[in-house]
């Protein structure tokens, strides 16, 4: 489990945001999840500077949009099947 560095209260404004205090130094970009319950999960996320992905993938991607500009897609994936699947999974 992860040190604990700070825990205080912080308060909406009017625009319903809140500020995270002094976290400048750890992470620029986070994903938010919101729960039902008020819960509020922030986790860091470092995206990769593209000068870090390899040129094949990169040629892949770049092949990926062409197809999809000239509409060379595949059949649309029904969710449904794995949908019930992950519903029927232990939380």
């Amino acid at each position: 489990m992860a040190e604990l560095l700070k825990e205080y209260d912080t308060t909406m404004d009017a625009k319903h945001r809140i500020t995270v205090r002094n976290v400048k130094r750890l992470y620029k970009n986070y994903h938010v999840r919101v729960y039902g319950d008020g819960q509020i999960l922030m986790e860091p996320r470092v995206l990769v500077h593209p000068k870090y992905v390899s040129k094949r993938t990169l040629r892949m991607m770049d092949k990926a949009m062409d197809n999809f500009a000239k509409g060379i897609v595949s059949e649309p994936v029904d969710t449904n099947e794995l949908r019930k699947i992950a519903d029927a999974l232990p939380d």
